[in-house]
């Protein structure tokens, strides 16, 4: 008798994915994406239309499900950075267009 060996780079099925991010464009979804394969998530983009925008295309960011928690804090730790950085970016901006007070 042979013993089967299982796959265990088998291809996921579509019911086990769960979307972790919605990107605005296929840029940011490939951001996304390189984020999580470098962390050895596996990751799949879809881009599909939605109806209740009127035709706009959505692009989802989906894992499969057991590495959702994962995915989620990942995903968020790169949002809250991404909004640091911005923060601290507008901050520059406000202060570049007053001159430096040089008299103490």
């Amino acid at each position: 008798m042979t013993k089967r060996r299982k796959n265990k780079k088998s291809p996921t099925d579509l019911k086990e994915l769960i979307v972790v991010a919605y990107a605005e464009d296929l840029e940011h979804a490939k951001d996304y994406e390189t984020l999580l394969k470098n962390n050895e998530i596996p990751v799949m983009i879809k881009q599909r239309e939605d109806i209740q925008t009127g035709g706009k295309k959505t692009i989802a960011v989906m894992v499969p499900e057991d590495y959702a928690d994962e995915a989620h804090v990942i995903v968020e730790s790169q949002d809250a950075y991404d909004d640091l950085y911005e923060l601290g970016i507008d901050e520059e901006d406000e202060f570049a267009s007053e001159p430096f007070d040089d008299n103490f």
